[in-house]
């Protein structure tokens, strides 16, 4: 373990990432993980700072979360997933002595609420509503396509349909004709309808620190639920000053003073900037991970830095590397799912396997032999990933895994 620095923040990580851990166990904080009760054999073991807790719900038991913390004498409270945001919001809001905090992570949740505080900034957004029951879906689809002025027996402009407060792909169907609406869930509601954007959609991750940004990542996607790399393309690094000027209207907007936060976007063919949705929350397919493979420095401890409230200047300063031109190559991922209905063993495909940009994997053999019918975007089995230094061979790489057989 490394030495503990006592005049700079004591840190709780809430929720459990062996990623997270490992990163902040070798960072000069202090730290406890605050994870669900299973996690306490493993933190005894590995002499882990551990305190219980279940995150199913978000309750009036918040307040015994934030008091135990502050009687550690812990600072504040990091979000590691999507389920957590609330919690960190609700105990931030008492360390850090700012009730507003519990209200914007509500914000943060709540992807309708969020499209309408973006709205309210100025931020363009896609045409939105929510939905309670299949019939608001019938109606959006069709409202939606009216105004595009489609005639009877031309194809539906397709909607999107997504849960509240679900992370990334996670809940997220694309909605085409009413036979797909029959297939949504009862509990799946209620949910978030949007017009569907044309155009490239991309990611940024930014660490903010005294509401400015430290350190501004452009991860491109080759397709989305399935691949991503960073740096992006020079293509869409074209676009940097555009996309900053954003996340600065995001800050703004959002009230942000400190932490992370991961947006969406998409440039469409007329070269107008759409903001899709932010999470205040590390991203999901390891973006951290191949950022630190193609920077060098570790996102979680960046992460550390953006919440501390006893960070200087300095230290950032010397933290983060300089966008883009400090990367030493390009680092992605691609999220393997079985092509087919029935498979028996994991096989790299050959021409993956000696690829030279191709460095490993995070596949295990299947436990069952029949491939659960894929629902919305489905779940990826594990993870591929690639580095090498040119972005357009690394992004045609990964577009090509989508017609590979990883498991036969």
């Amino acid at each position: 373990m490394t030495d503990k620095n006592p005049d700079k923040g004591y840190i709780a990580l809430l929720g459990w990432s062996l990623n997270a851990i490992d990163a902040v166990d070798r960072f000069d904080r202090r730290y406890v993980v605050v994870a669900p009760p299973w996690a306490q054999e493993y933190c005894t073991q590995n002499d882990i700072p551990f305190v219980p807790w279940d995150f199913d719900r978000l309750n009036e038991r918040s307040h015994e979360l934030a008091h135990t913390l502050e009687d550690m004498g812990v600072d504040v409270a990091i979000p590691i997933f999507e389920e957590t945001v609330e919690w960190a919001g609700a105990v931030n809001a008492v360390l850090l002595k700012n009730p507003r905090l519990l209200g914007q992570a509500m914000l943060f949740r709540d992807k309708s609420l969020m499209k309408r505080r973006a709205q309210l900034g100025g931020i363009r957004v896609g045409v939105f509503e929510e939905a309670h029951d299949r019939g608001d879906v019938i109606r959006f689809l069709k409202r939606v396509n009216q105004t595009l002025l489609k005639l009877d027996g031309d194809p539906n402009d397709p909607i999107h349909f997504k849960a509240f407060d679900k992370s990334g792909t996670a809940g997220h169907r694309v909605i085409r004709t009413p036979e797909d609406v029959d297939n949504i869930p009862d509990e799946e509601f209620p949910a978030l309808l949007e017009s569907h954007l044309d155009g490239w959609e991309f990611a940024v991750e930014a660490w903010i620190k005294n509401g400015k940004i430290q350190f501004l990542n452009i991860s491109e996607y080759v397709t989305l639920g399935y691949s991503v790399f960073v740096p992006a393309t020079p293509e869409l690094e074209e676009h940097r000053e555009r996309i900053t000027e954003e996340i600065e209207k995001l800050i703004e907007t959002f009230d942000i003073d400190f932490g992370f936060i991961h947006p969406e976007y998409f440039l469409t063919s007329d070269n107008k900037l759409y903001f899709g949705e932010v999470a205040y929350r590390p991203p999901g397919f390891n973006a951290l991970e191949l950022i630190e493979r193609a920077y060098g420095f570790n996102g979680y401890q960046g992460l550390v830095l953006a919440f501390d409230p006893k960070t200087t200047q300095e230290e950032l300063d010397a933290f983060f590397p300089k966008e883009v031109v400090d990367a030493k190559g390009h680092a992605g991922c691609f999220g393997v799912y079985p092509r087919r209905r029935v498979v028996s063993r994991l096989e790299v495909p050959e021409e993956t396997a000696n690829h030279p940009y191709f460095e490993f994997h995070e596949l295990a053999d299947p436990r069952e032999q029949k491939v659960a019918k894929r629902s919305a975007f489905g779940t990826h089995w594990g993870l591929a990933y690639f580095f090498g230094d040119n972005p357009h061979d690394l992004r045609d790489l990964l577009k090509k895994q989508e017609e590979l057989d990883y498991y036969v």
